[in-house]
């Protein structure tokens, strides 16, 4: 038998580990050059702009150059958030009504801030038609307007004209954005002190991962805003004056909605339901309560709110709205999950509510009744020292 030649073994290969050496001192090299660039030039001193821009739009903002325009609004923010407010002898609440005409309830106003004068004051954005007014409150109070449409960033336009009215009187210290639909809940001696008594903005803001929340942003919006500062909320505020001068200051922010959050854009992105929970979630998440004043009922997951007609309207209804005490935010994704929080006013349990829509006009008499109840029963307490 002829003996088989015994087995070769094939040597292994020896790893270039030269090369894996010398790829990472590169990509060291490069990395450097980028975070740590010679004093005088840009990161992209070594790589042509096609390159190095979409690269510098993923890097979080601690590892990227910032633009002039993040720079300059950098600082007028911190600026205004810094500095001390002047102090009025008569502050006064600015009610500013959104309106596309006429005021179905300005009789239930007129009773609401009845022997209050110079406790407030009062601007009316008409979008689509002149006012007929019906209360002498109300007359003379329109302001220049523009046409306004639902979900465009005319919204937001809008309420900084009102902001900017409004902002004229030095005396205005807190400024509520309301619709022809809103309605009070509690006396005028109520919520004068439930917001003159803090200095909070109540402006509604929280993440929801769904279609409606975070479906709706867009990477353009990068690199000033990311995914994750994306926010969501009702439009309906009531903001300090500090707040108030921020929006007006704002370019950086509104101009990134203005271009990027659009209805009809595949995202359907309403710029009033984000701009101002987003700017405030960005630039002083500590000085908003993160939910609205004003009242609405959501439950029936349509595209806007419930609205209540005259056969809605009872002391049961409103008592309900006025007594309520916790904020409810529901994601749109398929979890639906449910945050409650508690309403806390300068840290102690409050009621949350100051106002609440959407009012049919045929409700006008049965609130102009029921007022009268609530009126009694609210007219001796106050925010600091209400027991519940």
């Amino acid at each position: 038998m002829t003996a088989m030649p015994p087995l070769r073994h094939r040597a292994a290969a020896k790893k270039p580990k030269w090369i894996i050496v010398l790829l990472s001192l590169v990509c060291l090299v490069l990395i450097g050059a980028y975070v740590y660039p010679p004093r005088g030039y840009s990161q992209c001193y070594l790589f042509g702009s096609g390159v190095c821009t979409p690269f510098k739009d993923w890097l979080p903002s601690m590892y990227r150059e910032r633009t002039d325009e993040e720079i300059i609004s950098s600082v007028v923010i911190r600026d205004i958030l810094a500095m001390p407010m002047p102090v009025s002898k008569h502050p006064k609440i600015a009610l500013m009504f959104l309106t596309p005409g006429s005021l179905p309830f300005e009789k239930l106003w007129e009773k609401f801030l009845l022997g209050q004068e110079g406790r407030y004051s009062i601007y009316v954005h008409a979008s689509r038609e002149k006012p007929v007014h019906t209360s002498s409150l109300f007359a003379g109070r329109d302001i220049h307007s523009d046409a306004v449409v639902w979900g465009k960033i005319s919204m937001v336009d809008a309420e900084r004209r009102l902001l900017a009215n409004a902002l004229e009187d030095v005396d205005n210290q807190f400024f509520v954005l309301l619709s022809d639909s809103c309605v009070p809940l509690h006396t005028f001696h109520y919520v004068y002190n439930y917001l003159m008594g803090t200095n909070v903005s109540f402006i509604d803001c929280f993440r929801d991962p769904g279609p409606h929340g975070n479906g709706r942003y867009s990477v353009e919006m990068l690199p000033e805003i990311e995914e994750k500062d994306f926010r969501k909320g009702a439009q309906w505020f009531a903001i300090t004056r500090r707040h108030a001068l921020l929006i007006l200051a704002d370019s950086l922010y509104y101009k990134k909605f203005k271009l990027y959050c659009k209805p009809a854009d595949g995202r359907n992105c309403i710029a009033d339901e984000h701009y101002l929970p987003t700017l405030f979630n960005m630039v002083d998440p500590g000085g908003i309560a993160n939910w609205s004043v004003t009242h609405v009922d959501w439950s029936e997951g349509k595209w806007h709110p419930r609205s209540y007609r005259a056969g809605d309207v009872t002391y049961d209804l409103l008592k309900n709205i006025t007594g309520a005490d916790e904020n409810f935010h529901v994601t749109s994704d398929a979890k639906k999950l449910v945050t409650q929080k508690p309403c806390l006013w300068n840290g102690s349990k409050r009621p949350c509510y100051l106002f609440a829509r959407k009012f049919y006009p045929d409700t006008l008499d049965s609130l102009l009744k029921l007022f009268t109840n609530l009126d009694l029963e609210t007219r001796e307490t106050d925010p600091s020292s209400q027991q519940l």
